[in-house]
């Protein structure tokens, strides 16, 4: 069997009009693109994700696909969704991973790198 690759980077975006930072309610977008690049294709069926504020405090999410879809990528395809994520505070941490099945019906993990949520006024 051909190693599956799948290459996934993330870009976030500090949803001020959805905070609430007097509420403790930090708002994120995120944008996910996933890329076959491997020889054969897959499917994306469920994620998990482990979202980490800066008190500590975890959030897992879990479920079928994303954004209520389990896309198909063939060969050299991408995919690209964007979903969101509320913390407690301005600043935090996700990372996850995707379960994927190949057309040759082997399972694999395929990992979502950590990444940081930042505020606006939070130095990098």
């Amino acid at each position: 069997m051909n190693e599956i690759l799948a290459a996934i980077n993330v870009q976030i975006e500090y949803m001020e009009e959805q905070s609430h930072p007097k509420q403790g309610e930090y708002c994120f977008a995120y944008t996910v693109n996933i890329k076959n690049q491997s020889l054969q294709a897959f499917q994306l069926i469920a994620r998990h994700w482990v979202i980490t504020d800066a008190d500590g405090k975890i959030q897992e999410v879990k479920g079928l696909g994303v954004i209520g879809q389990q896309p198909l990528l063939q060969p050299g395809q991408s995919f690209e969704y964007t979903s969101w994520a509320v913390i407690l505070t301005p600043t935090g941490l996700m990372k996850g991973t995707y379960f994927c099945i190949s057309e040759q019906a082997h399972w694999f993990d395929a990992p979502i790198p950590e990444f940081a949520l930042l505020g606006p006024r939070v130095l990098h």
